[in-house]
């Protein structure tokens, strides 16, 4: 699946094309800060100081730790500093754009005065990094242009001439046919991104500007900007499921099949998300967290982000920048109630809220939500010797982690005379099922009354940092000092030693991370769960459900397809392409109601699996 592929890969593309997300190239300092701008100038509010950093400072994704606007004239670098101080979004898109293109036309003026000289092919690259600003938006819009303008870009760069490999190859340089494609890119972006004057938008695009004069609707692919991750997790967690450890095969749990395909699938939201290929999976990694996640304007910092901002849903846009770290779902169904501040009793409204509120799906059906709730309640939490089942430390835990766990159960004045252990009880998996303000958030307006948030577990937690319901906590060593400046417990730094050992002895969990090794690879391991996913349709096709049999190829059958780019055995990929066909088959016959056909391709699949297996890695 696309989180277990996407961990070996070192970015993603803006605008993603299925659910596996592929690599990225970084961007030039200017194009990165302009995508940013763009991206987070449709953020409602606008995060006008995010802005301004993108362009003083070095932008995220960039090639180049420098900052985008040294690379600018200084006559574009005040109109940009006067849109920002202004704090209007049409000056900034236009005094933004305007740089943009004009850099381009530099870049290739001083390509065409320097040809024949290495400096020229430097300057044709550097307009071409810029021009990347500009090409989605040129793409969705100008199909004719897109294609005309491609054929400039290769023109430029093989009649620039070169000198060959020791006097082999030399190839002279042709000034016309350079003039010429010259011409061609540099009449569009003059008349597209530096008109004589812009039209109002609504929303800041690429979009040429004759095609917005036009009238023309244009529906621009989601795009996340520079410097975004979704997919990209160093280390990829261990997933611990109940019925795996008691040694049952996940195709024998049909529901809970099915809610594993749920979770990993971006059908079932809505807009931008399904579109970025965005899954329960891409947060909550194989139960855990992702903590590399990341999306600049609405992530504060990587592992989490404003999930009630405009982006997803502007209908359940808040208007204020409140980052969420995100919350590991081991052992969920032990740790009601949901969400950081407990606001949903029940497992069941949660999944749906964060579905059809959270991220704009529609409204899923009672068997989708039985399959996802069936799903996330085998999650358990990794194994962890060093505490007994009540919750006390074992042998195995440190001297310094015993002294700690006296500490937690020790009452202090500034906890109202209450213990750590009395809202994160041990012989309850560490909390308490009630939410608390304990100072660690503000109130909405002076007066007003703050968040309360739930007890978290503190179960397998040193693998969840950063802390805090925000994130705003390094290490649990910084928890525990918080607690203590806070509520005055009046610890010592030795004390405040020992109180973080016991939690990270409380906290610690065995082989916290998936290990690859020869077969067990990437692949291995995506291809025996998508295989599991498609097993569903022993189900499926009997009851003739064509809408969740869509929902499943239109996940499954892309995916095996983009997977087949990192496997180990590359000599079995033509294979995965006809396996995924084949699903694709599945799905087209349910679709037009032939049910005879669809049973036919689907028994050809499982053939094809039986025969395959045991290349697939």
């Amino acid at each position: 699946m696309k989180n277990l592929i996407a961990s070996t890969f070192l970015g993603l593309l803006p605008v993603m094309a299925g659910a596996t997300a592929i690599e990225e190239a970084p961007w030039a300092p200017r194009a990165a800060a302009y995508r940013l701008t763009l991206f987070m100038g449709n953020l409602s509010p606008v995060p006008w100081d995010k802005i301004e950093q993108s362009w003083m400072s070095p932008p995220l994704g960039s090639d180049l730790q420098i900052e985008a606007i040294s690379r600018v004239s200084e006559a574009e670098a005040q109109a940009i500093g006067r849109a920002l101080d202004s704090e209007d979004r049409q000056a900034l898109f236009e005094a933004s754009t305007a740089a943009i293109a004009s850099g381009i036309l530099r870049h290739l003026d001083a390509a065409k005065a320097a040809l024949g000289q290495p400096k020229a092919a430097s300057e044709v690259s550097q307009a071409a990094a810029l021009f990347r600003a500009f090409e989605d938006g040129i793409k969705a819009a100008d199909a004719q242009a897109a294609r005309d303008l491609g054929r400039a870009w290769l023109v430029l760069n093989s009649s620039l001439g070169s000198a060959g490999v020791l006097g082999n190859g030399a190839q002279n340089v042709d000034a016309d046919r350079f003039a010429e494609a010259h011409s061609v890119v540099a009449d569009y972006i003059r008349a597209n991104y530096l008109p004589s004057e812009f039209a109002e938008r609504k929303t800041l695009t690429p979009i040429p500007e004759t095609v917005v004069r036009s009238g023309t609707p244009v529906t621009l692919p989601a795009t996340l900007p520079p410097g975004s991750n979704i997919a990209d997790q160093r280390q990829l967690p261990r997933l611990v499921l109940q019925f795996e450890e008691a040694g049952e095969d996940e195709a024998n749990l049909p529901l809970v099949a099915f809610g594993d395909m749920l979770f990993d699938s971006p059908e079932i939201f809505g807009g931008p998300a399904r579109e970025l290929g965005i899954a329960c999976s891409t947060c909550h990694n194989r139960s855990d967290v992702n903590r590399d996640f990341f999306i600049p304007g609405l992530s504060s910092h990587p592992g989490g982000m404003d999930v009630d901002g405009s982006f997803f849903n502007p209908m359940f846009n808040d208007r204020v920048d409140d980052h969420l770290d995100t919350p590991s779902m081991r052992g969920i169904r032990f740790t009601a109630p949901y969400g950081r501040d407990g606001r949903e009793p029940s497992l069941r409204r949660f999944i749906r809220n964060v579905i059809v509120t959270e991220f704009a799906g529609k409204e899923p059906t009672p068997f989708q939500l039985d399959a996802l709730e069936a799903y996330v309640k085998q999650f358990d939490f990794l194994p962890n010797p060093k505490i007994d089942r009540a919750g006390r430390l074992t042998d195995l835990a440190s001297d310094a982690a015993k002294r700690g766990e006296v500490l937690f159960n020790t009452e202090f004045a500034g906890l109202g005379d209450k213990a750590c252990a009395s809202c994160h009880t041990p012989n309850r998996q560490f909390r308490d099922g009630l939410t608390y303000d304990i100072g660690s958030a503000e109130p909405p307006f002076p007066g007003g009354t703050p968040t309360a948030f739930e007890t978290p577990t503190l179960r397998n937690v040193n693998f969840t940092a950063p802390y805090m319901h925000d994130g705003s906590l390094p290490t649990l060593a910084s928890v525990v000092d918080w607690f203590n400046d806070t509520k005055q417990l009046g610890l010592d730094e030795a004390q405040r030693a020992d109180l973080s050992a016991y939690v990270e002895a409380v906290g610690d969990g065995e082989e916290p991370y998936q290990v690859f090794d020869g077969r067990d690879s990437v692949f291995r391991l995506s291809w025996e769960e998508l295989t599991t996913f498609a097993s569903t349709l022993d189900t499926l096709l009997p009851m003739q459900d064509a809408e969740n049999i869509a929902l499943l190829v239109d996940t499954v059958a892309p995916d095996l397809a983009a997977d087949a780019s990192v496997m180990v055995n590359q000599t079995s990929k033509p294979e995965i392409y006809e396996f995924s066909n084949i699903l694709r088959a599945v799905g087209d016959a349910s679709a037009n109601g032939n049910w005879g056909e669809a049973n036919r391709q689907w028994e050809l699949f499982k053939v094809m699996q039986a025969e395959i297996d045991e290349r697939m890695f």
